[in-house]
């Protein structure tokens, strides 16, 4: 759990989306390694084009727990694009990689697992971002995983991906080496008097991540929620008032999604803000 924590790193690399695209360029993109059994050379780099082309097209799957690790990504993608793909090039060609200092050697089960998951929307053919979800989710443990550490067929979708607050901070940090701010906890909402002005006035400088109940969204009245747990992370995009009731926009799972609601129903649905400088 975790309440209000502040970390900084060195600020770490920088590059541009051009950079990555001559990166793949100059990569065989058509030899089969032997670490990633099924994983398929063209769907694995048209993948990584298309992270490229259009970082919010993530998808972190259909009823999975990847969420936090697709936030993840429009982090890393923002910041450094080259790196990534260096990254997941020699991932594929090695079996493992570094990022930002973090070595990555994904256990066999992963291996073996990445490019085989099935029913999960376009998931099942994106390739890259099946090897990097598992691999992320291999690396980076929070006490959510405690019981459930090693992966098995279908851990996908259970504890073994989940991630919490102090975790998602976590992963930001070590992989993007800036400056995050987290407010919140896992089960007690921000100690915020006003939610709305404190997103309004960081929103221009920061970016900034939600740690949300999820359940609202697919609430047809908002205001009739009991009992709430935080379930999913968002990147915000926008927020606007008028009147009574906040516009939110904010990205989630492959595009953007814009969710009207009152100023009481958005101090229910946060646990969590998250603030990286731009």
């Amino acid at each position: 759990m975790i309440f209000c924590v502040e970390k900084t790193l060195f600020e770490g690399k920088s590059s541009t989306k051009k950079e990555a695209l001559e990166f793949l360029d100059k990569t065989d993109q058509t030899k089969k390694r032997t670490y990633w059994p099924n994983i398929k050379p063209k769907l694995f780099y048209d993948n990584l084009k298309l992270n490229l082309d259009n970082p919010k097209s993530f998808y972190p799957g259909r009823s999975t727990n990847f969420c936090a690790y697709g936030a993840l990504s429009y982090f890393v993608m923002e910041k450094d694009p080259l790196g990534y793909v260096k990254f997941m090039n020699d991932l594929y060609d090695k079996g493992e990689a570094i990022f930002n200092n973090n070595t990555f050697r994904p256990s066999k089960a992963v291996m073996q697992a990445a490019g085989t998951l099935k029913f999960k929307g376009v998931l099942d053919i994106r390739h890259a971002e099946q090897m990097w979800f598992l691999v992320l989710a291999d690396k980076f443990k929070g006490y959510l995983n405690f019981f459930d550490k090693r992966y098995h067929e279908g851990d996908e979708n259970t504890f073994w991906a989940a991630t919490n607050l102090a975790k998602f901070d976590r992963m930001v940090n070590r992989m993007c080496g800036v400056h995050v701010k987290a407010v919140g906890s896992d089960l007690i909402k921000p100690w915020v008097k006003d939610v709305y002005s404190y997103l309004q006035k960081r929103i221009d400088s920061n970016t900034i991540s939600l740690y949300i109940n999820n359940r609202i969204i697919h609430k047809k009245n908002h205001d009739k929620i009991k009992f709430s747990i935080p379930t999913h992370f968002v990147i915000l995009r926008q927020i606007s008032k008028e009147g009574n009731m906040i516009t939110l926009r904010y990205w989630d799972y492959g595009g953007e999604t814009e969710l009207q609601i009152s100023n009481r129903t958005l101090k229910k649905i946060i646990f969590g803000i998250i603030t990286i400088d731009k």
